[in-house]
Order: C-alpha cells, then structure tokens, then sequence
C-alpha cells in the first residue's frame, strides 16, 4: 500500500493490503499512533486477514514501503503507549472552542509533517460523515450541479485534545486563554453537552473564576452536578468567585451536610456574604439580593468619591449606581456612575445624588420587587431593614430572571457584565 502526501482514516481502511507478489494480506483495519507530540507519530497498522480473529499488526514502514524491507511483513505487536485510532479516537468527542460547542470526530486526517506520516487533524463536518459511508463522492457531485462546494471542517490536532497512552481514551486538551474568552453562556453550554467525566475534567482545570461564571450560567441541577464532581476544595474555591446570590441558590438546594462542608471551606467573609442572603426565603428580595454593592460615605466631594470608588467597587456586582450612607449605615441617597463624572470635581455628592431613593425590605416579594423595578425603569433596587440601614441590591436581570418563565431565561440579555 502506497501512501500519498495525506489521507483520511476512513480511506485507508477499506483498502486491500498486499505482498511484494501482489498476493492479498488483508485488508487494513486501523492505524495506531503515539502520542506526546503535537502531531502524533503513525506507528502501527492492523491488518484484517480472513478467516483469522487476531490482526495482523505491522510497522507504518512495511505497509508504505515498496522496498526491499517492506515485502517481508514480519508481524509485530503493539508497543506501550500507542492509540488505535478507529477504535479509541473516531466518534469520540471534542470541544470545538472557535464554534463554541462539542463536536463528533467524524474521520481523522493523516499528512506528512517533516518527512514522517503523522495524524494532523480532526474532520468534525458533515464530509467527514458522508466520507466514512462512502458517500462523498456522490454527495461532491450533487453539489457540483447545484454550483456548491462544501468546505471540510477540520480541527488541527495540535488545537483540540491529546490521547492518553494509558486507557487509550480521548480526553480534552482544551487552551486555557481560548476558554477564558469565550461567553460564560457559551462555555457553560459545552459543558453541557460533554458526559460527566469530562466535564468534571474540564471544570477541574479551569480557573476558578472562568469556572464560576459557566456554573453561574448552569441549569441548577447541572451546577449540582459539577461541584459534587469536581471534590469540596474545587467546589469551595468556585462558589467563592461567584457572585453571592448565585452561590447562595446553589448552596440551598444542597443537602444541609454538604452545604455546611462547603461554607466551612470557603474564605469567612464570602461565606458570611452567602449565608446573609441564606437566611431569607428564595421567593423574597432577600434571597434575590446580592450584598456586593457600592456605596460612599455622605460628605464627599466628587473627586474624592472617584478616589474612594477606584478602591472599593472591585468586587461589587454594578457600579452604574452609587448609595450614599450615613455614619449608621443607613442609605440617604443614590447616584449614578454619569452624574458623579460629569460633576465638577469639588462639587458634593450631597448636591448630585437623589434622596428619595426606591427600595425594597428583604421580605419583599420577587413579584413586586420586579414590579418595582420596571415601574421606574431602575438597573438595581436596593433592599434595606427596618432601620433603612443598605443590606444588598437586586439587580435587574436577577429580578427578570425570577419572575419569567423558565423556558425563557436562556434568551434574556445580561444587564450587567458578571466577574471575570
């Protein structure tokens, strides 16, 4: 068997091994390569003989060779380390990252890379599939008479996984700063999409912030499922990253012993955030609000409230509004992020922020809290005690996620931008 420049694995097994005579061996059943390289080396083919159950295994060389060391076709076996490709790698699963979401490897592309045969891409496109039923050249033509030319899609292999030697299993070997700019909606969906192993895999290797914001996007049953996987000390560091609210409802659906575990491993004062929010019904502003919210003394001038924000709006969910408190905590006024810079530097906040500001106990309903919320066409409401002292804020994607139904939730827009 000659090989050319490249070819797919798909095309090389249906072809006919032969001797040096022109007698047939068999035919060519898979091709194993090794892995640790960015293109894995093609080291072995399996050759189907009739009549015979085990395989005939054979060196690349002696398959490809027309030389004289080609036609003795001395068996071999397989030596540790090396995958089989149409038995471990075809329909196995990837993380496309660039389409954003979790694609099945239809055939595999072999090509030369310096002088030597190596495995070089993945075809995850539909010519793949049609190539692997031996339709493809019915299905070109078709398209040649209706003036097409589908494009192959294929994945370098140097981008998308690697193979593990031991359990000859595929496993994802995704790019960390790809998945870090992907839409924590995105990645969340193709975590979705992968089997419980690898998506514990994928979480597991991510850090914990890119993790918080695709859990945050999560079905709930889902976000579950994921930091019962991942072991506590993963799981602790994610609900920490997490926005207080969100870590809250995962928490609470939790049983008692688990949730208590992961609070006592998270970092006291996020713990303390997630327990404040804990102790009010879920169908209440209360366990609606997130307690990370900006806010300045009374007295300030402009620029001095500029100053004060740079250092404390860090870890604050919006800071398109800005509560004034007094000594005693109690909110006295609201500005927004516009008003404070468009105001003359020595100018007091006491002059540009409104003080009758609209807000809600933490024993209201989610239904009048939205209603609130939409009534004044407001980004954020703030939830107070009895004592008017600011204990969080709802926002108005929270609130709207609340009260819609839940087959609408994935196609409302966020407000606000999450952590990242």
């Amino acid at each position: 068997m000659i090989f050319f420049a490249e070819a797919y694995v798909s095309n090389l097994t249906r072809m006919s091994v032969v001797g040096r005579d022109g007698g047939l061996v068999g035919r060519l059943q898979d091709v194993a390569v090794r892995p640790g390289e960015t293109f894995p080396l093609v080291t072995k083919v399996l050759v189907r003989r009739r009549g015979q159950r085990e395989p005939l295994v054979l060196p690349w060389e002696t398959v490809r060779s027309v030389s004289a060391e080609a036609v003795t076709l001395q068996p071999t076996a397989l030596e540790e380390g090396e995958v089989l490709l149409v038995a471990f790698v075809l329909d196995k699963q990837i993380v496309d990252v660039e389409g954003r979401r979790v694609v099945k490897v239809n055939d595999l592309k072999l090509g030369l890379v310096a002088g030597q045969v190596r495995l070089v891409a993945a075809d995850v496109g539909t010519r793949g599939l049609l190539r692997r039923l031996n339709l493809e050249g019915l299905a070109l033509r078709l398209w040649g008479w209706a003036g097409r030319r589908p494009h192959e899609r294929l994945i370098s292999w140097e981008h998308v996984h690697s193979l593990d030697p031991a359990s000859q299993q595929l496993h994802l070997d995704l790019e960390r700063t790809k998945l870090r700019r992907l839409n924590p909606a995105d990645l969340a969906d193709i975590l979705a999409e992968l089997s419980a192993p690898e998506r514990a895999a994928v979480v597991s290797s991510l850090d914990d912030e890119t993790a918080a914001a695709a859990v945050g996007e999560m079905e709930p049953a889902l976000q579950r499922s994921v930091l019962e996987s991942v072991g506590n000390e993963k799981a602790a560091d994610i609900l920490e990253e997490m926005n207080p609210d969100d870590a809250a409802d995962v928490v609470g659906d939790m049983p008692r012993e688990q949730a208590s575990r992961l609070l006592g491993l998270m970092q006291p004062e996020e713990a303390a955030d997630v327990k404040e929010v804990l102790q009010y019904p879920d169908e209440s502003a209360g366990g609606l609000m997130t307690p990370q919210f900006v806010s300045v003394p009374a007295g300030m001038s402009a620029q001095e409230a500029i100053g004060y924000l740079r250092k404390a709006g860090q870890d604050a969910e919006t800071i398109y509004y800005c509560y004034v408190l007094d000594p005693q905590q109690r909110l006295v006024g609201v500005f927004s992020l516009r008003e404070l810079i468009v105001a003359p530097p020595t100018r007091a906040i006491d002059e540009i922020m409104a003080r009758d500001v609209v807000a809600v106990t933490p024993q209201t309903s989610l239904e009048e809290t939205a209603g609130l919320i939409a009534r004044y066409n407001l980004l954020a409401i703030p939830v107070v005690d009895e004592e008017r002292r600011l204990l969080g804020i709802v926002t108005v994607d929270d609130a709207i996620e609340a009260v819609v139904p839940a087959g609408w939730k994935k196609q409302l827009p966020r407000v606000f931008a999450r952590r990242s």
